[in-house]
């Protein structure tokens, strides 16, 4: 990720704030946006965990997080990386409880973050990471809010499998939804396979075969967890990205979805800790992809 430079957040007779900035004296309020964005920029660089957005004074509402995030992506883009797509988190009821929030949330992927398969993959740079095995797809135009997940399909354009190395700039994974979404969407990573084209011929059969497919993760050939598509939402991956439109039409910070994006969908098993060493495969029964696998270093 391309580092932004430290900046001084100091406010009217602060001397500075404790954002990663510089060493604190007085913690600036939650409201300080600009504040806010370096330290959770800070945090991913260096890397190093930061206290909860929602537990500081003031709090930290889902509008504002988003807001929040929007200004993060202006900083990134500014320093040399470009959105490329979106990642849909929470997408799996089954782990809601787990993670304590109760709907999904979307966040920016990047050039640096979104990048194929093949080469092993290093974790030392992610806080407490874990693997999602996701479908992705790639925008042929961006759905419009209300379709079906048949009328979402005439908007992809082609299909991959991928596994999305989520993190958290929080301990122990425990935080709300609003520090989530400020923090990144938790995404670290997103290594994907080849995307298999879509023609319209094929569009009924892939809509019909992405609410029934079932997916394997194994671990150095170990089984570690199973999963299905219902698991998304309750109905598989093109739910997920009709949610997406409708969310994305109700964020008002977010830049409106367009062709060419890359949309990841949210995992359709438990995220599970990953370590160095781990070989992780992942195979989609029922969907015409080919099984996926990364090393990690």
């Amino acid at each position: 990720m391309g580092q932004n430079r430290p900046r001084n957040c100091a406010l009217p007779g602060v001397s500075a704030c404790d954002h990663g900035c510089t060493e604190p004296k007085v913690r600036a309020p939650v409201s300080d946006d600009a504040c806010l964005a370096e330290e959770i920029l800070n945090a991913v660089a260096k890397p190093q965990q930061i206290p909860l957005l929602t537990a500081r004074p003031g709090g930290m509402s889902i509008d504002r997080a988003y807001r929040l995030s929007a200004r993060i992506e202006d900083m990134r883009t500014q320093s040399g990386e470009a959105p490329v797509g979106r990642k849909i988190g929470f997408t799996n009821r089954v782990i809601w409880e787990e993670y304590n929030v109760s709907e999904p949330i979307f966040g920016p992927m990047y050039d640096s973050t979104l990048r194929p398969l093949g080469a092993p993959f290093g974790t030392a740079n992610l806080l407490e990471p874990r693997i999602e095995p996701e479908i992705a797809f790639r925008l042929a135009r961006a759905p419009e809010p209300g379709m079906t997940p048949r009328e979402v399909m005439t908007c992809v354009s082609g299909v991959c499998a991928g596994f999305e190395l989520v993190q958290s700039l929080f301990a122990g994974w425990k935080f709300e939804a609003a520090d989530t979404v400020a923090a990144l969407g938790l995404h670290g990573a997103f290594l994907h396979g080849p995307f298999v084209e879509v023609s319209p011929v094929d569009q009924a059969d892939w809509a019909a075969a992405l609410a029934s497919f079932g997916t394997t993760l194994r671990c150095n050939g170990t089984v570690a967890d199973e999963g299905h598509a219902r698991n998304v939402l309750g109905g598989g991956p093109l739910v997920a990205l009709a949610h997406l439109a409708d969310l994305v039409r109700r964020t008002p910070h977010a830049a409106p979805l367009k062709a060419g994006e890359i949309v990841a969908t949210g995992t359709l098993t438990r995220a599970l800790p990953v370590a160095p060493g781990e070989v992780w495969q992942a195979r989609f029964d029922g969907l015409p992809l080919d099984a996926i696998e990364i090393a990690l270093t």
